[in-house]
């Protein structure tokens, strides 16, 4: 993930070979001038108190050089398996930040000089950012395996019910009785209620009539209970409303209270779900060591005119695909929706036309070219049930084992720290790790 961090000064970015080394990291060191620029944005984020607070500030100034020890390892692994970021693909990606913030690029540059930091140095700083996040994903995926057993696992479990469960948004109008009332009192409450719902039925609006009759505390804002999971829609009336379909208007409900009417403004939910399905297939050639960036994007090039010329799309992916999900199978990734799917796969599988093969594009794996096959509409009330599960879980693993993955590095490394930057007296400043 790709994450602006202001704090990145031009001093910094300029101060050359006069820097003290605050650390030494294999054949890498941290300098004392990151240092200081990345504390200084960890400073901004504490309140007064905190900041006046020694033992926090301590924290801090420990945690800060470890996360730059940590950045130096992992960009040391991605230079050995020969992860690189060239300059193009850096720069769309800062213009692709720069549009997410409604910007040009030449606004943001701008924006970056006002805010006195260095857009050179910060280019880098984005570039060791894409770069950490290609060597986490390019370890880490191999290490995360979900079977069929634990997502029947986490179907079954109660937690999963209550997070998977449907969310109504309902309307609800209560016209109150008082114990005082006489039972023809009661009977004409309960006659305005059934007149009330046969008026909403036909066509009368809802926040209208709950404004002006309800007696609930949501009338002031339409009788709206908003989104609510059906454990905390009110019991009383919960069994009735629960199966109705959206706009409909249940029966009055009586209890001690009055009479409550209740109407199905909205559902969603995984009973609910109907998507566009794609049947799509690509081709993915990754960058490598031997293998630059543009090679990489000259290749897919070659391939994707191979194809247009005549060639079978099934056979050349088989042959050069690089995806071992998909290559024995012609790069063919079936009936997909765009959950899971990385960011820039989603925008030009969702961009390309039925029959239609997609131009070369970049995403966090390599480069690729898609043809899609097919659309349709598809009822996934109960894929949706797995796939949701089955995030949940590739969520979860793939933090347990990027957790596991950088703890093996850090102990891996050696490590040396030059300075004592606790701001404390007997910071240790003797070598550790492996």
């Amino acid at each position: 993930m790709i994450v602006f961090v202001a704090g990145v000064s031009v001093a910094a970015a300029e101060r050359g070979t006069l820097d003290s080394i605050v650390a030494i990291v294999n054949d890498d060191v941290v300098l004392k001038s990151e240092y200081d620029d990345r504390l200084a944005e960890w400073m901004v984020r504490l309140n007064e108190s905190e900041r006046n607070d020694p033992q926090i500030v301590s924290t801090v100034r420990s945690q800060v050089l470890e996360q730059l020890i940590a950045e130096s390892i992992q960009l040391q692994e991605a230079e050995l398996r020969g992860i690189e970021v060239d300059d193009e693909t850096l720069t769309r990606a800062v213009t692709g930040f720069a549009r997410e913030n409604n910007m040009t690029l030449e606004e943001f540059i701008a924006d970056v000089a006002a805010q006195g930091s260095s857009y050179r140095a910060l280019r880098e700083r984005i570039r060791h950012d894409i770069i950490i996040d290609r060597v986490q994903r390019a370890v880490v995926n191999r290490r995360v395996f979900i079977a069929e057993r634990d997502i029947d696992e986490l179907l079954a479990s109660p937690f999963f019910e209550e997070a998977i469960s449907d969310e109504y948004r309902l309307g609800h109008i209560l016209l109150e009785v008082t114990a005082e009332m006489t039972a023809a009192e009661i009977e004409a409450v309960r006659a305005k209620a059934d007149g009330l719902a046969a008026d909403l039925r036909a066509g009368a609006d809802f926040a209208a009539t709950a404004t002006e009759h309800s007696g609930a505390p949501t009338a002031a804002n339409g009788g709206d209970l908003g989104w609510r999971k059906e454990s905390r829609i009110p019991s009383r009336f919960a069994e009735d409303v629960v199966d109705l379909e959206i706009g409909a208007v249940a029966d009055p409900v009586q209890d001690s209270s009055g009479f409550h009417i209740v109407k199905m403004i909205d559902r969603r939910g995984a009973s609910q779900q109907r998507v566009e399905q794609t049947l799509v297939r690509h081709i993915l050639l990754s960058p490598s060591a031997i293998r630059s960036d543009e090679q990489t994007r000259a290749a897919i090039e070659a391939i994707r005119g191979r194809i247009v010329a005549g060639e079978d799309f099934a056979e050349l992916a088989q042959e050069y695909s690089e995806d071992p999900g998909t290559r024995l199978a012609g790069g063919d990734l079936g009936w997909t929706t765009t959950e899971n799917l990385d960011p820039a796969f989603q925008r030009m599988m969702n961009l390309t036309g039925v029959d239609e093969l997609s131009e070369p594009f970049e995403s966090s794996f390599g480069w690729h070219i898609l043809e899609v096959q097919g659309r349709r509409q598809q009822d996934i009330s109960e894929e949706s049930r797995r796939n949701y599960a089955a995030q949940r879980l590739l969520e979860k693993r793939f933090s347990e084992r990027l957790d596991e993955w950088l703890t093996e590095i850090r102990d891996e490394a050696f490590v040396e720290r030059r300075a004592n930057v606790s701001g404390q007296q007997g910071d240790s400043a003797a070598p550790f790790g492996g």
